[in-house]
């Protein structure tokens, strides 16, 4: 063999240990797990793996034996039988207790996942189109919510920062604001939507949950090491549906008890008096806020949206036409297009966005939007 064909067979061994070792950097399994519950599940699905497995092998390793080993090239004949009771009854039985012998741990960790009774938190999460909104509801730091949303910068999603997105570790996988949990205890999510099916999943923590609009479903985790773990919605939820993902940081119970404390002071500064009397430039710093949070993703800071995506907000008919027509729009989105229903803002907020919206810009309304006309709207 001459040096052109030695090379050859160098290169040739050279991407066959490239190759391993670039498979070395994919997971094949399910995330490791950080619950008791999930180590369980783990378990449970590498002895089924196994099993099955073993099946395939030996049905298959037999199937094949026979074949080769009596074909009609080597002077076998076709065997004539039929009705054969004792390979009946063992193709049944064998089967039949492979299955009872998995489903006796299935169910007790069927039940155990279903079992969200004695919760020492309670969060209730809220799926839109396309972001989640939180509410403690009971346990510490009942009182507090807010929403999380994507937080990957839109340069990176569009493809106009490559290095950026290249170098982010969680691309498509942050929030603006994290769901905090203490480490140890037991936290029941309870799941629903305000517009189309959701999912609320957290592969590390073992929990999935379908959030569907008009019901309360819950599921629970207890984390059992402090860390951040990420998840996403697993429902096909609209054009959005791979942007709207979930991050779980799990604290230590005095960060965590600190960490309470800290939202529920910024909870009593942001509260709104009901009786409130509002002026147009109070309700414009408000609605300057709420339009970060809920609309900037899509119309953008300076109002000008996302040609061909999502329409500009600056010199739109809409916004510069009757304060009724553009109430009716926010509350209730418009149907075939990524503009949903903003239902769940309180009228405040509300009323404070599109006052924002109408003076924002190179649109001078000059009106402002009062929380009781968007009440009456409602």
């Amino acid at each position: 063999m001459g040096n052109k064909g030695f090379r050859k067979w160098v290169a040739a061994a050279a991407m066959f240990f490239w190759s391993i070792a670039a498979w070395a950097e994919y997971k094949l399994n399910l995330q490791t797990p950080n619950t008791r519950l999930g180590e369980t599940i783990y378990d449970l699905h590498t002895i089924i793996t196994v099993i099955c497995f073993v099946i395939f092998v030996g049905v298959f390793g037999f199937m094949f034996y026979a074949v080769f080993k009596h074909r009609k090239s080597v002077g076998h004949k076709a065997a004539q039988f039929h009705e054969n009771t004792a390979v009946e009854v063992a193709w049944t039985l064998i089967p039949f207790v492979i299955l009872i012998a998995l489903a006796v741990p299935a169910t007790g960790t069927l039940i155990t996942m279903r079992d969200a009774s004695e919760p020492d938190l309670t969060i209730k999460a809220t799926g839109y189109q396309w972001k989640w909104g939180y509410d403690y509801i009971k346990g510490e730091g009942e009182g507090i919510s807010f929403y999380s949303a994507l937080s990957t910068p839109r340069a990176q999603i569009d493809g106009t920062d490559i290095a950026g997105r290249n170098a982010n570790p969680n691309y498509l996988l942050e929030t603006d604001n994290h769901v905090v949990v203490p480490v140890g205890k037991k936290v029941r999510i309870l799941t629903t939507a305000a517009d189309v099916i959701h999912a609320w999943w957290v592969p590390a923590l073992s929990v999935k949950q379908d959030a569907v609009p008009g019901f309360i479903r819950d599921a629970w985790f207890k984390a059992e090491k402090a860390g951040i773990y990420r998840g996403q919605c697993a429902e096909l939820c609209g054009k959005e549906h791979g942007f709207m993902p979930i991050v779980v940081e799990v604290m230590e119970p005095a960060q965590y008890t600190a960490w309470v404390s800290t939202q529920q002071k910024k909870v009593a500064a942001a509260k709104v008096d009901p009786g409130k009397t509002w002026t147009p430039e109070e309700l414009k710093e408000q609605g300057g806020k709420v339009f970060a949070q809920n609309c900037v993703a899509c119309h953008q800071a300076t109002g000008m949206g996302v040609p061909g995506a999502f329409p500009a907000l600056n010199g739109s008919k809409v916004v510069n036409g009757p304060k009724d027509d553009q109430i009716k729009l926010v509350l209730n989105g418009k149907q075939g297009t990524a503009m949903n229903a903003f239902k769940h803002l309180s009228d405040v907020d509300l009323a404070a966005v599109l006052t924002y919206t109408r003076n924002s810009w190179n649109n001078k309304t000059g009106d402002a939007v009062a929380p009781a006309e968007a009440k009456a709207l409602r």
